[in-house]
């Protein structure tokens, strides 16, 4: 084991107060989703701070496409993008030859 995965599986305690009810809601999730109190609450909480990472990246590369955009002048009109996932989508359920890729345009 070297010393990053040693660090990353280490555990540290921490304590947690949490309102009664809402302690008996994550009870009874955890009970149907067949896991203890603990092992949800690890689970929810690392699920709620990878979507934390992954709209950060997102709102990122948003603003680096857009800048990108401003930078060369060219990018997707809408429609041609609504018509290729249209088209995705098609191909995917089996009813269409796969889209030809999108090529940026000239905008405004």
């Amino acid at each position: 084991m070297t010393a990053t995965s040693a660090a990353i599986s280490a555990s540290i305690p921490t304590s947690l107060k949490l309102p009664s009810a809402l302690k008996l809601q994550l009870e009874e999730d955890a009970k149907q989703m067949g896991m203890s109190l603990h092992a949800f609450m690890l689970s929810t909480l690392a699920d709620a701070a990878q979507r934390k990472r992954l709209r950060q990246t997102f709102a990122q590369d948003s603003a680096d496409a857009l800048a990108n955009m401003k930078a060369s002048g060219t990018g997707h009109a809408l429609d041609d993008v609504r018509h290729y996932f249209s088209q995705l989508k098609a191909h995917r359920q089996g009813q269409s030859a796969p889209p030809a890729p999108l090529q940026p345009k000239k905008m405004g």
